[in-house]
């Protein structure tokens, strides 16, 4: 196997978007996927993408982790928050020596991948388009939204350049950072909404235009928001989400207009909602919440930043993933202010 092929491990709607993008380019690309009907569909029939951005269909190669071969020097993780650990040290032997991981995730994931192959050799990345792994060889493009790329320490031997080169492939406006922490922790406020929303089965517009609801998500901005402030973190504002309106000092009225600039833009895309909801009403299995919001608290707790709002949203998704309660309007307002 060449080692500048570019090995994009988990072929689900964020990496296999972004590998039928990189092989329509002429890049040389293999994706790796768990889903063994998933794999054999790409390979005879090509990766289909589907929705109002763009629809084509890709020819593309595609291996389940265990038939896969060889090393490589540029691996895109792309796999669920909570699969990050055992996917990397799956992929490990795969990596050149001076190979590196780019983390095409939601959460701070690159504070594990660093963890088990060294933060020399892991880029951090930011990527909020919306996209759904439909079925078998099929994944939804709902909308374009932001993309940024950047080295995750200081000192780091320039992996990012490279990356952003490719990511600007499948989006133009492809962000090359010198504050990757910066997006990642202001997406952390994002998604922090977005789990609220999935609490209930309307779409993720319709829950944030919600005045009743507002400040569900304005207590949620505001916690994350502190917690980064404690980690010493600057996060960055994109598509709506606007990380000094949730700031300590920040007026209610900021606030409001950043939800609702999220409501407005989340009403241009065929993605209607999340794919936490997708995950709790469609494929009925876990979220990502302990890996991506649990770990907020966590880090709010070391550094005294009390986070009771994430606390309940947290056992509010627990609470439907194990059937104790229903997606509603009434779960949303468990997050209502007493």
């Amino acid at each position: 196997m060449n080692q500048d092929t570019i090995l994009i491990w988990g072929a689900g709607a964020i990496g296999g978007t972004l590998g039928a993008y990189l092989a329509r380019a002429g890049e040389d690309v293999l994706l790796v996927d768990i889903v063994a009907p998933h794999v054999e569909a790409m390979n005879r029939d090509g990766l289909v993408i589907e929705g109002p951005v763009e629809a084509f269909t890709q020819a593309i190669r595609a291996t389940t982790p265990d038939q896969l071969h060889g090393q490589f020097r540029r691996i895109i993780l792309a796999v669920k928050a909570h699969h990050t650990r055992d996917a990397v040290r799956a992929l490990a032997p795969h990596l050149t020596e001076d190979g590196s991981v780019l983390s095409a995730q939601n959460g701070l994931n690159e504070i594990v991948i660093a963890e088990e192959i060294g933060p020399q050799r892991t880029v951090g990345c930011f990527v909020n388009f919306g996209a759904d792994w439909l079925e078998p060889g099929r994944i939804l493009f709902g909308n374009r939204a932001t993309v940024a790329v950047g080295e995750i320490g200081d000192g780091a031997p320039g992996h990012a350049a490279e990356y952003h080169r490719l990511l600007s492939i499948f989006e133009p406006d492809a962000i090359l950072t010198d504050n990757i922490w910066g997006y990642l922790w202001g997406k952390l406020g994002y998604g922090s909404i977005l789990f609220a929303t999935a609490l209930t089965n309307e779409s993720m517009s319709d829950n944030l235009a919600s005045e009743r609801h507002f400040q569900v998500f304005n207590r949620l901005g505001r916690e994350v928001m502190a917690v980064a402030l404690a980690r010493g973190a600057t996060p960055l504002g994109f598509n709506g989400f606007d990380p000094a309106a949730f700031m300590p000092d920040a007026s209610e009225a900021a606030a409001r207009r950043s939800v609702a600039d999220m409501a407005e833009f989340n009403r241009h895309t065929a993605k209607t909602h999340s794919g936490i909801w997708r995950d709790l009403a469609v494929r009925k299995r876990k979220t990502e919440v302990d890996a991506q919001i649990a770990v907020i608290a966590a880090l709010g707790a070391e550094s005294g930043v009390a986070t009771p709002a994430i606390d309940t949203l947290v056992s509010l998704i627990h609470d439907i993933e194990d059937g104790r309660r229903e997606q509603s309007w009434a779960t949303l307002d468990r997050m209502l202010p007493a």
